[in-house]
């Protein structure tokens, strides 16, 4: 099979830190193969950068295999990317033209501060799921998996729940830099299962007080976080974390 190259324009957001202004550079980059990921093709333009002595863009990255969630990038005004259900690192350069101009954002949220360029600190995510506390499981010898019978609907939403890799995508996508989709997958795979019944309470209170303190928006069921999430996480689930929510308020100690 042939591949095919192609010379880009990418004009990227480059910011030294949270309190310098950033602004947007334009580099030209040639000779870029079509079954490039979207990732080595910024190594290639970092290592030009840095061949020619200027300081190579910030961007996170981790596994390249789209489960860590670190490649939290805005590209051409959609997080990760044009392909549905993708993640940046998975994104291929066949998915552009020869020619066209690239642009490249941060994800912009308040509760997501610029650290430098393109890369984010995301430690609000995991602040929230601190605040979730533990759950109370023994944790001695390894039992039978068929040993705490678990419905199939509830197992089956239950891992699609987890299937979150707390990107961030769904926050940078919604008008209000809501995490709503993000606390409620996480929120939702524990309350689902039996495992995560003890803490059920306390959990979903714990993390909404959190996700308010780390100043997230609210939200107003736009479905644009839906829409853009890599790994397809359903809105359906901040319907459940709502009602874990109300729930859990209302019998409250």
């Amino acid at each position: 099979m042939s591949h095919t190259t192609m010379n880009l324009k990418v004009k990227v957001w480059r910011q030294k830190n949270a309190t310098t202004p950033g602004a947007f550079v334009t580099y030209d980059v040639a000779g870029i193969s079509d079954e490039m990921s979207f990732l080595e093709m910024l190594d290639v333009l970092n290592e030009r950068l840095i061949t020619e002595g200027g300081e190579p863009i910030a961007f996170d990255h981790d596994c390249r295999e789209g489960i860590c969630g670190m490649c939290s990038l805005y590209i051409n005004g959609k997080p990760h990317g044009p392909w549905q259900a993708n993640t940046t690192c998975q994104l291929h350069m066949r998915a552009f033209k020869d020619g066209e101009t690239i642009v490249i954002e941060p994800w912009r949220a308040n509760s997501f501060p610029i650290v430098k360029d393109l890369t984010v600190d995301r430690s609000a995510f995991d602040r929230i799921i601190q605040a979730g506390g533990y759950i109370s499981v023994n944790t001695g010898n390894a039992v039978d998996g068929n040993s705490l019978p678990i419905e199939k609907a509830k197992a089956d939403d239950a891992f699609a729940a987890a299937m979150c890799i707390g990107c961030g995508a769904c926050v940078a996508a919604c008008k209000n830099s809501s995490a709503m989709l993000f606390l409620s997958a996480k929120v939702s795979h524990l309350a689902l299962l039996p495992q995560g019944a003890p803490e059920r309470k306390t959990r979903v209170l714990s993390m909404v007080a959190q996700m308010d303190k780390e100043g997230f928006g609210a939200c107003t069921n736009t479905g644009a976080c839906e829409a853009t999430c890599p790994k397809e996480i359903s809105i359906s689930n901040i319907a459940r974390l709502n009602k874990e929510y109300l729930g859990a308020s209302l019998t409250a100690e």
